[in-house]
């Protein structure tokens, strides 16, 4: 029997783009033009942590989903950090509120089509309480919320490869 890998949802602001990524030598950085929001943002990230995410998406460990504000443009974001091209948790420009509905509901969807769940996000994913519960349930969810300013750190890959790897 063929075990499809975990889907990762994977935030960006906080989670990749981080002020402070600490992964051993100065973050990158880049400006990107929101034509959603008529902006130019600075993006700041490790290199290392962008080529993990890629290895571990192209090598099967986990399907990366994109599940952010940047949805809608996640195409900027594919060729900034070379990546693939990755599915959308939604693909409409949502924030506030919205954003973290269809968050939620992207989480709860991965688990009614009996996938197993990371979910990477800085804001909206809950260290403990009944929501946590229910998406942990079972071990089929491993729910990570760094800390904004340092975004996702090494022992967080490791901690997503190991839970990727166990029912394989």
């Amino acid at each position: 029997m063929i075990t499809l890998p975990p889907i990762w949802l994977l935030d960006v602001d906080g989670v990749v783009n981080a002020t402070k990524p600490g992964w051993g030598g100065p973050p990158h950085k880049h400006g990107l033009w929101s034509t959603v929001d008529q902006y130019e943002y600075t993006l700041r990230w490790a290199p290392a942590l962008v080529d993990r995410i890629h290895d571990l998406h192209v090598n099967g460990t986990v399907e990366v989903v994109w599940c952010t504000t940047w949805c809608a443009e996640a195409d900027l974001l594919e060729r900034m950090w070379s990546l693939p091209a990755l599915r959308r948790a939604f693909t409409e420009p949502l924030r506030g509120a919205e954003a973290s509905t269809a968050k939620l509901a992207a989480a709860r969807n991965v688990l009614a089509d009996g996938r197993r769940l990371i979910w990477t996000d800085d804001l909206e994913v809950p260290r403990s309480g009944p929501l946590y519960d229910e998406l942990t349930a079972g071990g089929r969810g491993l729910l990570i919320r760094p800390t904004s300013s340092r975004g996702l750190q090494r022992s967080d890959l490791n901690a997503i490869e190991i839970f990727a790897l166990e029912d394989r």
